[in-house]
């Protein structure tokens, strides 16, 4: 059985001139000529070249091929040894590398792919990163969690700058209505509330009353949000639970 040199080029997916470089420099020299002198390839011929393509895909140049391939004290089993051993330390580093870009690809789709400058300018003191292992352990797997990841996932230090503004001015509102002894019940303290809970569902993920709810109650719940929230006014924490749960109060029936 022969094969004409457009066949095996389809078969090896090579161009067949590659096929006739490889033959002008003795690298795999058919094994017959029709009558009309085209180059017939044999079933050896089709072996020896899986052999130079499997050297070729390891970085092998040519010459480096040919001298391995016509090693008279080489076989064929030693060929597959040899590549084989090469393409599975091959596909380790592969691996070591696609983790790393894995890695690298969990940490910018959290969106926090600031530098340290950037993070301080943008978060001050709080740095979103020192919570990444406890968020994911407590909420890696909800949908929240995923929306979050692929909103902030582009996000810029511009982005951020505009969330944190904006989060800012919902902590002065709190405090204002706080200051002038507004109930969290009142329609002033529940409608910032409100705007609490669209800010994070337009900047992070669909939030309804019930987890708005949730999250009002880890205010006062976690001591770390407690005294964070509370940095800005003593009692902004639960004041601001009290107007979470008054809100979801208002629009569940």
């Amino acid at each position: 059985m022969s094969y004409s040199v457009g066949q095996v080029a389809g078969f090896a997916a090579v161009t067949v001139r590659t096929l006739h470089h490889y033959d002008e420099i003795g690298l795999l020299v058919p094994g017959g000529r029709s009558h009309a002198g085209h180059r017939r390839y044999n079933d050896a011929d089709l072996d020896r070249l899986q052999q130079i393509l499997f050297y070729r895909e390891l970085g092998f140049p040519l010459d480096e091929v040919a001298a391995l391939l016509d090693d008279p004290a080489a076989d064929p089993r030693a060929h597959l040894r040899r590549q084989h051993e090469l393409l599975t330390a091959r596909i380790e580093k592969l691996e070591r590398m696609a983790a790393a870009v894995e890695q690298a690809m969990e940490a910018r789709s959290m969106g926090i792919n600031l530098t340290p400058e950037e993070k301080f300018e943008v978060f001050g003191d709080f740095d979103p990163d020192q919570y990444e292992e406890e968020v994911q352990e407590r909420w890696g797997g909800t949908d929240a969690y995923r929306q979050s990841k692929e909103r902030t996932a582009s996000y810029t230090k511009e982005d951020w700058q505009r969330v944190q503004d904006e989060a800012d001015e919902l902590t002065r509102r709190f405090v204002a209505l706080l200051d002038a002894g507004e109930p969290a019940g009142s329609e002033a303290a529940m409608d910032a509330a409100e705007d609490h809970r669209q800010g994070i569902a337009r900047n992070h993920y669909d939030c309804g009353y019930e987890m708005h709810t949730c999250l009002g109650e880890m205010y006062v719940s976690d001591e770390r949000f407690t005294r964070n929230i509370d940095a800005a006014r003593e009692g902004l924490a639960a004041y601001m639970r009290d107007a979470i749960l008054a809100n979801a109060a208002r629009h569940t029936p």
